[in-house]
């Protein structure tokens, strides 16, 4: 979770009492495993199936799956830590943390180009074909994962450059902050997360309202694919959070000063749980030529 250097502190000085930590631990673990339960049975499914293997909509949502299972594994493990070790290797930190970033900033960008493909295949059918390839639907997960490696690794280049060897080999409690400690990093990431958080959100919105005019006119089909795009923008909204989540801590903790604990767990909870469990609404639900194949998975 992402909070301030000065709120470093007070995670430090704060514990819950055992039966809190291990009921905040018990429904972070349950929630995690079952969510990846669904999320195997949908990946299984695409793999079995060769009819996702050739449409652009089902690659995007493979890869957000994927992308959801190690950002969930490797943030309810971190989780955990926080509670069990407590405080890890900086260098075994740094690896969990740059997973967890990567994953986490993959998200909205994945979920703004499912939107793009939506609306391409609504208001552009007769080319949708030609413009949604394979091999471009590729090409874009590729320029994802450049995207968060160009937003992530100077992070850990700067840091392996400027610190010294022992910081690497002492302990500390596995933050952002702790394992990126320098002030420049902090403000880079929050020119880069302001960056990203405009360019999504002028994304969804811009499909979205395109989709509805089309909507209003047309078929059955652009109707659900409207319904599918406002899914989508909650789906987002709850992952963009990732941008303003320092804003939306210190709200919380305005309205609820003396839960700082509890804040902390209820935003990691909407911020890294809920968003991951939306997408097998939308796909392994809502979708008909996927709930047909999913079916017969989802119980081995």
């Amino acid at each position: 979770m992402n909070v301030s250097s000065a709120n470093v502190t007070l995670v430090l000085q704060y514990r819950d009492s055992f039966s809190k930590a291990l009921t905040k631990n018990v429904i972070v673990v349950v929630l995690g495993i079952s969510i990846n339960y669904i999320n195997a049975g949908l990946i299984r499914t695409f793999c079995k199936h060769q009819i996702f293997y050739t449409n652009p909509r089902y690659i995007l949502f493979f890869h957000l799956v994927v992308n959801d299972m190690i950002q969930l594994t490797v943030t309810v493990l971190l989780f955990v830590l926080s509670y069990t070790v407590y405080k890890i290797k900086v260098s075994f930190c740094c690896i969990l943390v740059v997973l967890a970033v990567f994953t986490t900033e993959n998200t909205p960008l994945n979920l703004a180009c499912m939107a793009v493909e939506c609306y391409i295949a609504v208001c552009f059918p007769l080319r949708h074909m030609q413009i949604c390839t394979v091999r471009r639907t590729l090409m874009l997960i590729g320029f994802m994962w450049s995207t968060t490696m160009l937003s992530v690794l100077p992070d850990l280049f700067f840091t392996l450059a400027t610190e010294p060897l022992d910081f690497f080999h002492s302990k500390d409690v596995c933050l952002r902050e702790t394992a990126f400690p320098n002030p420049f990093i902090i403000k880079k990431r929050d020119v880069t997360y302001s960056v990203f958080l405009v360019t999504v959100s002028i994304t969804i919105f811009y499909t979205y309202f395109n989709i509805l005019f089309t909507a209003k006119k047309a078929s059955i089909d652009a109707k659900k694919a409207r319904n599918t795009i406002v899914l989508h923008g909650f789906q987002l909204l709850l992952c963009m959070t990732t941008y303003t989540e320092l804003q939306v801590f210190n709200i919380l903790n305005h309205f609820f000063p003396e839960n700082y604990l509890d804040n902390l767990f209820a935003l990691y909870i909407i911020v890294q749980i809920l968003p991951r469990s939306i997408s097998p609404i939308l796909y392994g639900i809502r979708d008909k030529t996927f709930r047909i194949h999913l079916k017969s998975h989802l119980w081995c």
